[in-house]
């Protein structure tokens, strides 16, 4: 986002968002849809932002709005003639002063179901985004991204591996979903996005995954190396390490950092919470977790704040004479828990 693209994150499940119905992917991308300036759902202050360059251009140019609107979007015309109807009968709602309805067509640009017959009626267009229109969707909202001042959209499908715990026949639809985007963005249907699909190994190795569909594992299939750091970064597939115990120290560290930039007095809370103390605290936890550092992240950090949070309301507090951490049953994780053998387990620090 500090280079200027929108960014908008989708977790794949069967029951909310599965793959196969791009209709469903489109709404869920909307929805998360943000910028470093904006929130979700971003969408209509990237509307009003596209609107307001293009009536500069058509001033500018001295011509009708209508014609510029008709230049920029006439690509994407010819794949969703629905979407630039919809932008015009938008931008005339504002004119008008017709919030309910500007909204309504908001939210139908953002493949929302539901939107009332009256406000689609008024702006010429029928019926709700299915998968094929949800394509030319997302070509349109590239355009308006474009002219905007946004050099793309980075677009996250994540937790891609669920779908091998689907049923059979849902998991190739899904799987040709997905050959057709990257296809698609292969071919250069879609400039300015940029596709990051996460899943684990088994996924995209295994005989559940992405293996079942050739044309989809030969257009990501990718030799590693023997050794990671000489991993080629232009590949379809980039390969993330594990945490190591160095890794771990520096996450705690940054959070660390992170932290005391919003306390009263961040140098105490520094002074006594010094890197010297993350870097214990780190070996310590991890080594009670089976020295599995790929699985204690998110218990360190728990309990890296909680000393935080002592620390900076207790001037007298000293974490390496009052705290001692516990890890209970109840706070693990099923891959958490295997790597410990006890209910509770004191880390002497």
């Amino acid at each position: 986002m500090r280079k200027g693209f929108a960014v908008a994150e989708v977790q794949i499940n069967e029951i909310d968002t599965p793959l196969h119905k791009l209709e469903t992917v489109y709404r869920r991308s909307i929805e998360s849809l943000r910028t470093a300036s904006i929130q979700p759902s971003a969408l209509r202050p990237i509307l009003d932002a596209w609107l307001f360059t293009v009536e500069d251009d058509a001033q500018q140019q001295g011509v009708e709005v209508d014609v510029i609107l008709e230049r920029r979007l006439t690509e994407v015309a010819a794949h969703a003639p629905v979407f630039p109807m919809a932008i015009r009968a938008y931008r005339r709602m504002v004119a008008e002063g017709d919030n309910d309805g500007a909204d309504g067509l908001v939210a139908w640009l953002g493949g929302q179901p539901h939107v009332a017959a009256s406000v689609k009626r008024r702006a010429g267009i029928k019926g709700d985004l299915d998968h094929y229109l949800a394509l030319g969707f997302l070509r349109g909202l590239l355009a308006v991204l474009a002219d905007a001042g946004h050099p793309g959209l980075l677009l996250v499908l994540d937790e891609v591996e669920t779908l091998q715990r689907v049923r059979s026949d849902a998991r190739a639809k899904a799987l040709n979903a997905l050959r057709q985007l990257v296809d698609e963005v292969h071919d250069g249907h879609f400039p300015g996005l940029y596709l990051l699909i996460t899943g684990t190994p088994a996924f995209f190795e295994g005989r559940q995954g992405i293996p079942l569909l050739p044309p989809l594992a030969d257009r990501l299939h990718t030799e590693f190396a023997k050794d990671p750091r000489f991993d080629n970064p232009r590949a379809p597939q980039l390969r993330l390490t594990g945490f190591d115990q160095d890794r771990l120290i520096e996450l705690g560290t940054r959070v660390r950092n992170l932290y005391i930039g919003g306390v009263p007095d961040p140098e105490r809370v520094s002074r006594v919470a010094d890197d010297a103390f993350v870097g214990r605290f780190a070996v310590a936890v991890a080594g009670e977790l089976g020295g599995k550092v790929g699985i204690a992240p998110r218990l360190f950090l728990r309990k890296l704040v909680d000393v935080l949070d002592k620390i900076e309301q207790f001037a007298d507090f000293d974490p390496y004479q009052d705290y001692e951490v516990r890890i209970a049953a109840a706070e693990l994780s099923d891959s958490e828990r295997a790597a410990l053998a006890a209910d509770d387990v004191p880390l002497d620090l």
